[in-house]
């Protein structure tokens, strides 16, 4: 770390609900999504300073063992279909940050850097709202597939320095993610399981044992079948050290409740 990064206001932790596919890019999606494009648009001026980079753990990555983007100039993947031909011509132009990514491999040893890894819609839909002159570097960085929300944890733990770094840690996904089960019925289940979550960030004592038991919370195997969309916040809770969690922001789009939460 140089001296100025030394006194560097530290960077909170982020876990943003990222929404459905390419949605500001669709006029009907981008109205159900209002509030939320509104508030990822705010957010920056709430942060301590500018970012000198973000770190984006993305659920839409998912490798056999955690990794990191090392690109210069990382390129687009389109990881959706059945949308219009425009969404597929989207760019976003932020440079990567090839030595942030290897000041993560000196903190997580056994990281695996890519070179090549380009943004996912988990990464520049949410990024082009928060920083859409694309200034800002950003490294991608995957969840690990065995979804182990301890593994997550200690991930996050060990990123932690980055965040008196001026790096901006944000963890992508959503609250609620069952595909089969996305609509108005949905709702009860979708805000029982995020008022869970809600609680279990809130206590840093508690905060890592009750995300390893999120399965025993209401209605959490109907929330996430999956959990590709739910680790990267054990990531980001792991990053936050003692800082107390909260719900930043909480969208009902199509009758679900999606939230985003902030740590420190």
């Amino acid at each position: 770390m140089t001296e100025s990064e030394a006194t560097m206001p530290r960077q909170p932790t982020l876990f943003i609900s990222h929404g459905g596919g390419p949605w500001p890019w669709i006029d009907d999606m981008r109205r159900d999504f209002e509030r939320t494009a509104e508030w990822l648009t705010q957010l920056p001026s709430t942060l301590p300073e500018r970012p000198k980079a973000i770190l984006s753990v993305t659920s839409h990555w998912k490798a056999p063992h955690f990794a990191v983007s090392a690109a210069e100039r990382p390129g687009m993947i389109y990881d959706y279909s059945g949308f219009p031909p425009h969404t597929y011509q989207i760019t976003y132009p932020a440079p990567g940050a090839p030595e942030v990514a290897r000041r993560v491999q000196q903190l997580v040893p056994d990281i695996i850097v890519d070179s090549a890894r380009g943004f996912d819609h988990g990464t520049f839909v949410p990024l082009m709202l928060m920083y859409p002159d694309a200034d800002i570097p950003v490294v991608s960085m995957s969840i690990r597939a065995d979804y182990d929300p301890i593994a997550h944890a200690r991930l996050g733990e060990g990123l932690r320095p980055l965040r008196d770094e001026g790096v901006l840690i944000v963890g992508s996904g959503l609250t609620y993610h069952n595909l089969r089960r996305f609509g108005p019925a949905a709702g009860p289940v979708a805000a029982a399981f995020e008022e869970w979550l809600s609680g279990a960030i809130s206590d840093p004592d508690k905060r890592t044992d009750r995300l390893r038991r999120w399965e025993q919370a209401p209605g959490a195997r109907e929330a996430h079948p999956s959990e590709d969309h739910l680790v990267p916040l054990m990531v980001v809770a792991g990053a936050a050290g003692e800082d107390r969690g909260q719900r930043a922001f909480v969208d009902t789009v199509w009758g679900i409740p999606m939230a985003s939460y902030r740590f420190g």
